[in-house]
């Protein structure tokens, strides 16, 4: 009797070790993404579906706030955009352009979209996508001021973005052109200083410096000294989202949906 029951148990037993093995082979486990949803649309692994960007919101038409602070801009779109091709959810952090290279290398993020330039330098600590825009560089000023080339720079104190590709630009010019260089926190701090004449000249993105000569009868005149690296999306090293955001990019550029976004944010009509 002791027998048939010790049997039993074993059989019992076996039976949950069975039902347990079958159900430990996770989509986690498999290194295949868990994109379920619920009936509202939220995610049953919400961690594993959000994609972390972090950006600097004081760079339009790329990146900014609207009144209401929502974000708003062609980076955000296509972000967007590059979220929802791979299945995320797209959540945002908003901090200064010089510790966007920091956030990537701390883990705090997944990557990184603000207008950033795919220099030699930042290749070192980051990986890039595809270049997606190219816009140059252009100096600003009052119309008043007289500033229509290089050479009347000299004995100017001219702005830059800390930690921009304009920062390195304008430290290698400035010697030979004979101005100073003062570098502030953001481009809306930039204009400021502009606008109550502590600086005599912003030194910006060429689309974001357009923006500001529209809607502050600002001037200003094209960088003629270099062609500037494009635009990438930026990932800290050895991420394995490069590829597959790759893959977005270019579908997006086949299908037409890069060319709609330029045409919404950075036309210059």
């Amino acid at each position: 009797m002791m027998k048939k029951i010790m049997g039993a148990v074993l059989i019992v037993v076996a039976f949950m070790f069975i039902l347990t093995a079958c159900g430990s082979g996770s989509d986690k486990a498999s290194g295949s993404k868990d994109t379920s949803s619920g009936a509202d649309g939220s995610s049953d692994s919400s961690e594993e579906n959000i994609l972390r960007m972090a950006t600097s919101a004081d760079f339009p038409p790329f990146e900014s706030r609207t009144p209401e602070g929502e974000y708003e801009g062609f980076d955000i779109d296509l972000a967007n955009l590059v979220a929802e091709e791979l299945g995320y959810e797209l959540k945002i952090e908003d901090m200064k352009f010089d510790g966007l290279i920091g956030s990537l290398q701390s883990g705090r993020v997944d990557m990184v979209m603000a207008g950033m330039s795919t220099t030699e330098d930042r290749k070192k600590n980051v990986d890039f996508s595809t270049e997606y825009n190219r816009s140059g560089e252009m100096f600003i000023s009052k119309p008043d001021a007289g500033i229509d080339s290089l050479e009347d720079l000299k004995g100017k104190t001219v702005g830059v973005q800390l930690g921009t590709i304009q920062e390195e630009g304008a430290e290698k010019l400035k010697d030979e052109y004979g101005f100073e260089v003062k570098k502030l926190d953001s481009a809306n701090i930039l204009i400021q200083e502009l606008n109550s004449s502590r600086i005599d000249v912003g030194y910006m993105d060429k689309s974001v410096a357009k923006g500001y000569v529209k809607e502050q009868g600002l001037e200003g005149f094209d960088d003629p000294t270099t062609s500037s690296p494009g635009m990438g999306i930026a990932f800290p090293k050895g991420s394995e989202l490069v590829d597959d955001v790759n893959k977005v990019l270019k579908k997006l550029e086949e299908n037409g949906k890069l060319v709609e976004l330029k045409d919404k944010w950075l036309s210059e009509e």
